[in-house]
């Protein structure tokens, strides 16, 4: 584990921020710097790439004849770091506090790479099974050349059994095997009112501006409870599993006095029920702002798609309740954005038994429950449409604390640990499923 913990600092030094063209040389030596790791312990390493696209690294290990194959899935690349201010260190240069380990891509997911690392080096040259590596490169920026990867490299890549180490636990000292994800829809919604900016106190009061209706627009989207109000889109129902909601209170930072979203139980809002949100708006900045009334407004709206829905359709409801809800005849125009399916798995047989005992003993008999995600792994449904007849494991390093995506992402190195001893004990596990 020293080793790895130096391996997986020097990684997050490297600024891969695949969606900053300025950047892009970093995600290059984040890939070659991936590469070296599993060079240096045997592998036979390769960079591929699809046009247009960030550079994926396939390392592969045979195991004894006849033994399965086991692929390991992680990506180099990691989101912006957003304000440094609201960082407590640097965000590319690890930092321990409190038995965590701070930095941009500690958790998502370079920890991956680092736990698939730990895992083949436990079993140095006696693997159990064949492992193929496959580190992605444009995760972040929503893998839009991994299905032509996936599809040129095919037979690189068919295995029997695909580990996704890119998910959460359910709680610090509580493992978990995520069995169901939402789909992600986005799209950019435009109200206009006026042809150019008029005086706000001469025509206020009789003119619209764009602003306001895009405001009244917005609000539509949920009732006065905060369920979803788009007509048509899927809910279901989750697991019996209790998430107090004081912890998730805790674990989500929400201030003193702030009410719940929505009515259900608190996973099924979570993970299988669609979730809304404005995650951008365009206006007229507050400093720079004059008594005028505005004319057009933008604004970003991300829908999660639940499980058992289809994000085409989704988006469509989506759009259509957009435009059927446009206040006092607003102009009002909606721009598709990204797509990403929704995903659930039938979580039985051998290989999800194999991981079941290898989390059990990693964790000192503390038995993995079976979670959804209200976040979306689009990927994983081309995965599963590229190799149906693989056994998908999604497991992660993350917990309810780590703050993907936002400040002060932080690994459980504790946890961490327990996940690259339960991944080992799953390679020997999966050496049962002979071909």
């Amino acid at each position: 584990m020293p080793q790895v913990r130096k391996d997986l600092e020097a990684l997050v030094r490297i600024q891969s921020v695949s969606a900053d063209p300025s950047r892009f040389a970093e995600v290059r030596r984040s890939a070659e710097a991936t590469a070296a790791l599993f060079h240096d312990e045997g592998f036979e390493v390769q960079t591929i790439t699809a046009e247009g696209g960030q550079p994926a690294i396939v390392a592969r290990k045979p195991g004894p004849p006849g033994s399965p194959t086991v692929l390991l899935y992680a990506h180099h690349d990691v989101q912006p770091e957003g304000d440094q201010a609201a960082w407590d260190s640097d965000p590319f240069e690890p930092t321990e506090r409190a038995g965590r380990f701070f930095a941009r891509g500690a958790a998502d997911d370079k920890a991956g790479i680092a736990a698939h690392l730990a895992a083949v080096r436990a079993h140095g040259d006696d693997l159990p099974v064949t492992v193929t590596v496959f580190v992605e490169g444009e995760e972040e920026v929503g893998s839009a050349t991994l299905d032509t990867l996936l599809a040129e490299n095919h037979e690189l890549l068919r295995s029997d059994v695909i580990v996704i180490a890119d998910s959460t636990n359910w709680a610090i000292g509580q493992p978990a095997l995520t069995t169901s994800l939402r789909g992600l829809v986005d799209c950019v919604v435009e109200v206009r009112t006026l042809q150019h900016g008029v005086h706000s106190g001469m025509w206020g009061g009789v003119v619209p501006d764009a602003l306001t209706a895009l405001v009244r627009l917005l609000a539509t989207m949920h009732d006065d409870e905060g369920n979803v109000a788009v007509v048509g889109l899927t809910s279901g129902r989750s697991s019996s599993l209790d998430y107090p909601e004081m912890s998730l209170r805790e674990d989500a930072g929400i201030l003193d006095g702030v009410e719940l979203f929505g009515s259900g139980s608190l996973v099924d809002r979570l993970w299988t029920k669609p979730a809304i949100a404005v995650i951008g708006l365009d206006a007229t900045r507050v400093d720079e702002a004059s008594n005028t009334l505005i004319p057009a407004a933008r604004a970003k709206v991300s829908l999660r798609v639940a499980p058992g829905d289809e994000s085409g359709s989704a988006l469509k409801r989506l759009r259509e309740h957009l435009t059927n809800h446009a206040p006092w005849g607003a102009t009002v125009s909606v721009e598709p954005g990204e797509i990403g399916q929704p995903f659930a798995i039938d979580a039985q047989g051998p290989a999800y038994d194999a991981a079941r005992e290898a989390f059990r003993e990693a964790w000192d008999g503390t038995a993995p429950v079976d979670i959804g995600v209200g976040g979306s792994i689009p990927f994983i449904a081309a995965f599963a449409e590229r190799f149906p007849e693989a056994a998908i494991l999604v497991t992660g390093v993350e917990d309810p604390d780590t703050r993907a995506h936002g400040a002060n992402e932080g690994l459980h190195l504790a946890e961490f640990e327990r996940v690259c001893l339960a991944e080992a004990l799953l390679l020997a596990k999966l050496a049962s499923l002979r071909r």
